[in-house]
């Protein structure tokens, strides 16, 4: 009889192949109970651990073998203009070229080659092109889910600059660490370093440390010293965040980091005690001369317009600024037009050579649709000659024109007027003294100042309205009961409705009673979209600038705002109908000249120190502001008889002049 295979009376016969049975994993283990019967035993987790060893190592391997090096590490893209069009498509800008030029290593002066070396990668000519714990380091912040870090050497940074891909991915990563592997074994560490010198983008348009020293201190690489380079390698690590003529927090970064560079550099025996001592002056870069394509209102556009590129795509500043990008932005260039001839007619008046009240005077303003589109503003008279965009400052305050986000909190949620006791809801006829010089009241009692005074309401003109209904003190603008409402409702709500309407947290006043009458201090751009909510039925989507890009016609991803309930229908329609009501026979009657159906409100502050004109028609939002200020420290100075007017002017004449006169040129639409 034939054997079967396995059977242990052939397997003993002679002459016969003995046959023993293949042994199965032991998986679950038997002989075990509970947790211990699915716990491996320490030979399977060293064959798992073996096999994944293995598995790993032949494909790093695999990968190092396949990835290639590029035959032209020196090639760019093809260099060109960014160019940015209108809403109906139309050119509005062509923004220069790039700046790049190359440059033999021995014009870079020692110094100044290791104040980079002392900023980005010490142990350059020693280490073999990659960083073990700095790659160990970026890649468990990946898997971890971290925040991603650089931990790249020079080499590595050169690939990467050649390759401008600056994603922070996996094979990203493993593709430049291998690449700088080989390259190390390829190139000498001098070239190299030229290399990387002279692709490297130091902002101002500027890629090569060539065209930096031109663009940063008007002179040739070969005479820079060692503190000019020790700026220079700071803005390696960012010139967005490190360029010091972009704002004070960029000039205090790079001040801080100018001089640990320095003291690297000393650390390191690069730069005696000496020659360090001698730079203590942080070396000033000459001002960023301006493009004349961007003269007038383009260039506020234009800043506005990458602004939100670079903020909603993965479009990194030195991408940008190889160019080949087409912008299409939601600018629409009559109405920009019209925007700015309001303000020139309306401002015919003010002589800041002859009068004091008209010196420093700033306009601002911005037109936004339902949708979030911004579709015209004016930052200031020209670009060229004022940079700082007026339109988008959050540093003066709404005043007055705040109450109608307060008037919504306290429909939406109503009052709390005892300590613990319930909500009631209020209405839009529910009835509040509005007398001025009424102490504003906490569950508790008084509200207490820090002056040690009782804190007390204050109409425009210190009239006393006696008993108003909510709505008619958001239609004839009287700001007392909008103050004790914000107490009743909760200044953190109020705050929270505000967050909802587009707000900014940084623009949030403090939670004190003039919270209520506008100590908040959010932008014309912010505001106008925020009061397309109350035209919408509670809807707003954010402020948006560009609607798509492209890079040689080929499309890129940019993240576009959605529309958000913001505020249910009905209590935006109450706020409507009080806006549209203070334009019939409330504080906005001017605005009825501009057309039927509007929505306005005027804006005034207790101190005097800015004035504003927001409102709607069905299709546009628009928000005026005026202040006085010095734009190098902001400070606000008083509206009181500007352009010649009248003590008694509210600071709210000039931003209604222009409002009306524009929304009467664009029709609303």
């Amino acid at each position: 009889m034939r054997t079967r295979r396995g059977d242990a009376t052939g397997a003993d016969e002679p002459g016969r192949r003995r046959w023993r049975p293949v042994r199965r994993i032991d998986y679950p283990r038997r002989g075990r109970r509970g947790v211990r019967r699915w716990l491996p035993s320490w030979r399977q987790l060293l064959l798992v651990a073996g096999v994944g060893t293995v598995a790993l190592t032949g494909w790093l391997a695999w990968f190092f073998v396949t990835t290639e090096v590029p035959d032209d590490l020196n090639s760019f893209a093809t260099q060109q203009n960014n160019v940015y069009y209108w809403a109906d498509g139309t050119e509005m800008a062509r923004i220069g070229e790039t700046n790049r030029q190359e440059v033999p290593l021995d014009r870079v002066p020692e110094p100044v080659r290791w104040a980079v070396l002392a900023a980005e990668n010490e142990t350059f000519y020693s280490d073999p092109g990659i960083s073990a714990t700095g790659i160990g380091r970026a890649v468990w912040q990946m898997v971890s889910g971290g925040e991603t870090q650089g931990g790249s050497t020079i080499t590595q940074q050169y690939v990467k600059n050649i390759y401008l891909n600056q994603r922070q991915s996996m094979d990203r990563k493993l593709s430049e660490a291998v690449i700088a592997i080989k390259l190390d074994d390829r190139m000498s560490k001098d070239d190299i370093l030229a290399g990387y010198l002279d692709s490297s983008w130091f902002g101002r348009g500027s890629y090569g440390i060539q065209r930096a020293a031109a663009a940063y201190y008007g002179k040739d690489v070969s005479q820079l010293d060692p503190s000019e380079g020790a700026l220079l390698a700071a803005l390696l690590k960012g010139a967005g965040q490190y360029d010091p003529a972009l704002g004070p927090e960029n000039h205090k970064r790079a001040e801080e980091r100018w001089s640990w560079i320095l003291d690297r550099m000393v650390e390191i025996g690069k730069l005696s005690r000496a020659e360090r001592a001698r730079y203590t002056v942080f070396p000033e870069p000459k001002p960023q001369p301006k493009n004349p394509g961007l003269s007038g209102q383009v260039g506020y556009l234009v800043d506005m317009a990458r602004a939100y590129v670079e903020s909603h795509s993965d479009i990194t500043p030195a991408q940008f600024d190889l160019g080949g990008h087409q912008i299409y932005t939601t600018f629409d260039k009559p109405k920009v037009t019209a925007l700015a001839a309001a303000v020139q007619e309306a401002t015919k008046g003010i002589d800041p050579d002859n009068r004091e009240a008209d010196r420093l005077l700033k306009v601002g303003a911005a037109s936004v649709a339902p949708d979030g589109r911004i579709v015209a503003l004016y930052g200031g008279p020209d670009y060229l000659k004022q940079g700082f965009n007026n339109a988008n400052t959050t540093t003066v305050p709404l005043g007055s024109a705040f109450t109608p986000v307060v008037y919504a909190a306290g429909l939406d949620q109503g009052v709390q007027r005892e300590r613990g006791g319930k909500r009631t809801p209020v209405t839009p006829t529910t009835p509040y003294n509005g007398d001025n010089g009424v102490n504003v009241l906490t569950p508790e009692g008084p509200y207490w100042g820090r002056d040690g005074k009782i804190v007390k309401t204050a109409n425009d003109g210190k009239r006393n309205w006696g008993q108003v209904s909510l709505r008619s003190a958001v239609e004839q603008s009287v700001n007392g009961p909008m103050m004790q409402l914000g107490m009743d409702v909760g200044l953190d709500r109020v705050q929270k409705t505000a967050a909802d309407l587009g707000l900014l947290p940084g623009s949030m006043g403090e939670l004190v009673p003039a919270f209520g009458v506008g100590n908040s201090t959010p932008s014309a751009i912010r505001t106008a979209d925020a009061y397309t909510a109350f035209a919408g039925g509670g809807k707003r989507t954010e402020p948006y600038s560009v609607s798509r890009i492209t890079r040689n016609g080929s499309p890129l991803d940019l993240r576009l705002p959605t529309p958000v309930q913001a505020l249910p229908a009905a209590v935006a329609g109450e706020v409507d109908a009080a806006l549209k009501g203070a334009v019939r026979s409330g504080s906005s009657t001017w605005a009825a000249e501009a057309g039927p159906d509007l929505a306005a409100k005027p804006g005034t502050t207790a101190d005097r120190t800015a004035g504003w004109s927001v409102g709607y028609s069905g299709q546009l939002a628009t928000a005026v502001t005026v202040f006085r200020a010095d734009l190098r420290d902001l400070k606000l100075l008083p509206l009181e008889g500007l352009g010649g007017a009248a003590s008694d002017t509210p600071d709210s004449a000039l931003p209604s002049r222009i409002w009306t006169t524009y929304m009467k040129a664009v029709g609303g639409r």
